[in-house]
């Protein structure tokens, strides 16, 4: 994971619309940042529809979330639909920012050893700093625990 205080690394993606999103463009709002797996399996799922949920208390709040995985636009837009995400999606299918960010790393499951995004969350302030931090994050409590964090 990335040190707090730190400056969080800028970066440009496409989103679910295939309109290109950079993380400056939120300057002046704090931006909660979470890299997870994949779309449309269960904890990510979970997680999403948490996210959509409080979206609305997120924003009263000034923040905006973002989801980035490596998943592909048109797989973004397909888990936006199916449930409704208000929030921006972000495919980096080159795996750029998530190893940018410190997400890519080996995970063991049932004794498998493979590299994959570990589900992180970063809250970024105004200023584009990163302010917290968390790793290995559970997918049903960490949309709650960001907007207790705000």
């Amino acid at each position: 994971m990335l040190d707090l205080g730190t400056q969080a690394p800028d970066f440009t993606l496409p989103d679910q619309n295939g309109d290109m999103r950079s993380l400056s463009d939120f300057r002046g709002q704090k931006v909660v940042l979470y890299f997870y797996p994949k779309d449309m399996t269960a904890g990510c799922t979970k997680q999403a529809c948490a996210f959509g949920d409080l979206y609305p208390q997120f924003r009263e709040k000034g923040a905006v979330v973002i989801g980035i995985s490596k998943d592909t636009v048109a797989s973004h837009k397909k888990f936006e639909d199916k449930y409704g995400l208000p929030f921006i999606l972000l495919s980096d299918t080159e795996k750029e920012v998530i190893q940018a960010y410190d997400v890519w790393k080996e995970k063991k499951n049932y004794g498998k050893v493979s590299m994959g995004v570990v589900r992180t969350t970063y809250l970024i302030d105004e200023e584009g700093v990163i302010v917290k931090a968390f790793g290995k994050v559970k997918a049903a409590d960490n949309p709650a625990q960001m907007l207790e964090e705000l």
